[in-house]
C-alpha cells in the first residue's frame, strides 16, 4: 500500500491499512491514522497528527510553516486532524505560529480544491469549504458550516455553527451561528435550508427568526439589543446561543444587515 517512490521518515507512525501514493513526503514525527489515503505528491510535514480514514488528495500540503514574516521556523508546533476528513487537490494547511501550539481540524470535514487554512485556525466538524476558500490565521469556525467558493475570511474572527457564506464574499467580522452572509460582511438572514437539513424543527427556526429580528431591529443596536433580549424573556436553546453570540462580539465586530441609505 506504500508506493516505492514515497519518502517516509523512519520516525513517522503509519497506521494499518494506510495507502501512500507516488512521490508522497511524510516527515519526521508525523502520525497517520488507520485507513487513511495520501494521493500522489501529497506532503505531510513535521508536527502533523492525523486520525483515521482521512483522504489527502494530489498535491495537498499539510503542516507548512505559517506565512508570518516574524515566524521562526525552528519553533515547534503542529496540526491536529480528526477522522473522516477529505482534503482535495492542493489544499494547504499551516501549523501553529505559537510554540507547541496546534492548528486544529475536527472530523467529517470536506475541503475542496485550493482551500487554504492558516495558522492557529480551528475548524469544527461536518463543514464544507468550497474551492479556493481562504481562511486566515486565528479564525475559529464552528460545525456544519458551508463556505462558498472563493470566499475570504480575515484573521481573528469567529464563524458560528451552521453559518453559510456566499461565494466570493469578503468577511472580516464575526459571522453569527445559523446565519448567512454575503459580500462585505453583509448579514442576509437565517440559513433556513441548513437548519432544516440539520433537523431544527419549525418552532426552533421560528424562535431563531424572532431572536435575530429582535436584535437587528433594536434601537439600542444589535449588540445591546441582543443583550436586552436575553434579559427580557426565555428563549429556546438555539435562540439563546445566537443572542449570546451577538451580545459578545469579538474585536472585529459583527457582520450586520444592510442599513437604508441615510439611516
Amino acid at each position: 500500500m506504500i508506493h516505492p517512490t514515497a519518502l517516509i521518515a523512519s520516525s513517522a507512525r503509519i497506521g494499518p491499512g494506510v495507502e501512500i501514493g507516488p512521490y508522497v513526503i511524510v516527515e519526521d514525527g508525523v502520525e497517520i491514522g488507520e485507513g487513511s489515503r495520501l494521493a500522489a505528491h501529497a506532503q505531510m510535514l513535521s508536527g502533523v497528527r492525523m486520525g483515521a480514514r482521512n483522504a489527502v488528495d494530489r498535491g495537498a500540503i499539510i503542516g507548512g510553516a505559517p506565512q508570518s514574516l516574524s515566524f521562526d521556523t525552528a519553533i515547534p508546533s503542529g496540526v491536529t486532524i480528526g477522522d473522516d476528513n477529505t482534503f482535495r487537490e492542493h489544499v494547504t494547511i499551516h501549523r501553529s505560529a505559537q510554540r507547541d501550539g496546534r492548528t486544529v481540524i475536527g472530523s467529517h470535514n470536506f475541503l475542496m480544491a485550493g482551500v487554504h487554512l492558516g495558522h492557529d485556525a480551528i475548524l469544527g466538524d461536518h463543514n464544507v469549504l468550497a474551492n479556493n476558500v481562504l481562511i486566515a490565521g486565528h479564525v475559529t469556525i464552528g460545525s456544519r458550516c458551508f463556505l462558498g467558493g472563493g470566499a475570504g475570511f480575515h484573521q481573528f474572527i469567529r464563524i458560528g455553527d451552521l453559518a453559510m457564506a456566499q461565494g466570493n464574499s469578503s468577511i472580516s467580522q464575526d459571522v453569527p451561528p445559523y446565519c448567512m452572509v454575503s459580500g462585505n460582511n453583509l448579514l442576509t438572514g437565517l440559513n433556513v435550508v441548513g437548519l432544516r437539513r440539520a433537523g431544527y424543527d419549525h418552532a426552533a427556526r421560528l424562535d431563531l427568526k424572532r431572536a435575530l429580528h429582535t436584535a437587528c431591529d433594536s434601537a439600542l443596536g444589535m449588540v445591546k439589543g441582543a443583550a436586552h433580549a436575553l434579559a427580557s424573556r426565555e428563549w429556546t436553546a438555539p435562540a439563546t446561543t445566537l443572542l449570546e453570540f451577538l451580545a459578545a462580539p469579538g474585536p472585529k465586530g459583527l457582520a450586520s444587515p444592510a442599513r437604508p441609505r441615510g439611516a
